[in-house]
């Protein structure tokens, strides 16, 4: 899972940093770091946190598996 945020759209909510601590975080008021490949584990809690965001500024692109056309 590959996840793109849009910083300049990002307003500091915090809500990704709540629901997917393990990959997102905010530091300060308004810096967010997050990993831009997200474990396996991690997979459900990242598509939370991008349908949370008031902002839309998640993007969560899904691998394709090896059978996938």
């Amino acid at each position: 899972m590959k996840i793109v945020v849009d910083l300049n759209r990002c307003q500091g909510y915090a809500q990704c940093a709540f629901l997917a601590p393990q990959v997102f975080e905010l530091h300060g008021e308004e810096a967010l770091l997050y990993t831009p490949l997200a474990p396996e584990n991690e997979r459900e809690r990242v598509r939370r946190a991008a349908a949370a965001c008031p902002v839309q500024a998640i993007l969560v692109e899904e691998e394709a598996g090896p059978d996938a056309r």
